[in-house]
């Protein structure tokens, strides 16, 4: 796949980039580098390799699930500032 200055210019729009005509040719130049990089990739045979979420094999750390009493509302709004009611009281961030 080969793109074009008006292909790399509708790509710097949509990405919001502002692309100056004079910087038109080197991103298409570097673009197309990037492509045939790719395509590179979809040569490489994979068939018989498991599908990985990482390079390294890990296993997650378990813990046991236990029940446990967690503390009240007068008690989580006992450190509040302010509060109204059973709510935190935080300042507008919304004008």
């Amino acid at each position: 796949m080969s793109l074009d200055k008006a292909t790399v210019a509708k790509i710097a729009r949509l990405a919001r980039l502002k692309a100056p005509a004079q910087l038109l040719e080197p991103m298409t130049g570097e673009l197309n580098t990037i492509l045939k990089f790719v395509e590179q990739l979809s040569e490489i045979d994979t068939k018989g390799v498991p599908p990985m979420t990482s390079v390294v094999a890990m296993n997650l750390r378990m813990r046991a699930d236990a029940v446990t009493d967690s503390p009240g509302a007068e008690d989580i709004l006992a450190n509040a500032p302010e509060r109204a009611e059973d709510f935190f009281v935080v300042p507008k961030v919304v004008e």
